[in-house]
């Protein structure tokens, strides 16, 4: 049991009912004053936005004490600058799986746009233009969806309801209830047998810009690229040379650099399709997430074992998340 630890949460405790009252628990989103000492805490949850590590950056160092630093994303890969800070022991846990459904609604959605053309009839619809097209469907397209993780998973489920084939990839091939999954040492086989790539995977030493010029020449003209990942997954010049060309179209809702700086050429790329790295942010967030925080801090005060734990720091080093 651990009565009276200090948890600081990026929720009120009213928005967080059940939480076990063990814990001494202070609201804190960053926006703020520190709400105490932070030498006390030792669970600390990252805001629930993009951007965590300006936020606990100038506070970690004085977490002298602290056991868990819980993050609302799915990747951890822009905190690893930071492990340095923390005290060796703190476990590292991420939110993996608590956005696995918007994250893959939106994928689809985005593959769905390009593959009917929704961008172009958009702007057509600016110009006060009618200009009927024949469109391919999403029906009976293989795609191949790399980083067969949470998101990945509800990917393919999500393409199988259109009769896609949903060719899996992942680190290290495997054989799933789903089927079989590839290694990434398969890709320059895959690459050109597919209609359609959605990027799930996490960022890591071995993914990034593992969709660089190589890579995208494997794909057939007129594939389609969709990133829900990582921005830094694909190397940008050579995505807008690509689509430049006709050859490509992509819809991005992450990109390097990201913001995507106004004048960027992807903002007015025909065949690009851009969001704000919106995937996970629905009005699904926050019940979501709540939840998630809830289970995991009942964990945490019984002393079991943490969801996500995807390192524990000892000096800076630190695992891969598993694709």
């Amino acid at each position: 049991m651990k009565d009276g630890m200090s948890v600081w949460l990026p929720y009120r405790r009213s928005q967080i009912p059940g939480l076990p009252d063990g814990l001494s628990y202070s609201y804190w989103d960053g926006s703020g004053p520190l709400p105490g000492d932070p030498g006390d805490v030792r669970f600390i949850a990252g805001i629930p936005a993009p951007g965590a590590e300006r936020v606990l950056g100038p506070v970690l160092p004085r977490m002298r004490n602290l056991e868990v630093l819980q993050l609302l994303s799915s990747g951890y890969d822009h905190m690893l600058p930071l492990l340095g800070a923390m005290p060796p022991g703190t476990r590292l846990a991420t939110g993996r799986g608590v956005h696995r459904e918007a994250t893959a609604e939106l994928a689809v959605t985005l593959l769905l746009a390009l593959c009917r053309g929704l961008d172009q009839f958009t702007a057509h619809q600016a110009r006060g233009e009618w200009r009927p097209e024949v469109r391919p469907a999403l029906a009976g397209k293989r795609v191949l969806v790399i980083g067969y993780g949470a998101v990945g998973a509800a990917v393919a489920a999500r393409l199988g309801a259109f009769r896609c084939e949903a060719v899996l990839v992942a680190r290290t091939a495997r054989t799933t209830p789903a089927g079989r999954v590839h290694g990434a040492a398969e890709l320059p086989t895959l690459l050109p047998t597919v209609d359609a790539v959605v990027l799930c995977a996490p960022l890591t030493d071995r993914t990034r810009g593992m969709f660089g010029a190589d890579a995208l020449a494997l794909l057939k003209d007129g594939a389609l690229l969709v990133n829900v990942a990582r921005g830094e997954l694909v190397d940008t010049r050579a995505v807008v040379r690509e689509v430049r060309a006709g050859r490509l179209r992509v819809a991005l809702d992450v990109t390097d650099p990201e913001p995507l700086p106004p004048g960027h050429p992807l903002w007015n790329l025909p065949g690009a399709l851009i969001t704000p790295h919106v995937a996970a942010f629905t009005d699904a967030f926050s019940p979501m997430t709540v939840d998630f925080l809830r289970r995991q801090l009942h964990r945490y005060e019984r002393g079991e074992e943490l969801h996500n734990v995807v390192l524990t720091t000892a000096g800076a080093e630190a695992g891969e998340q598993a694709a």
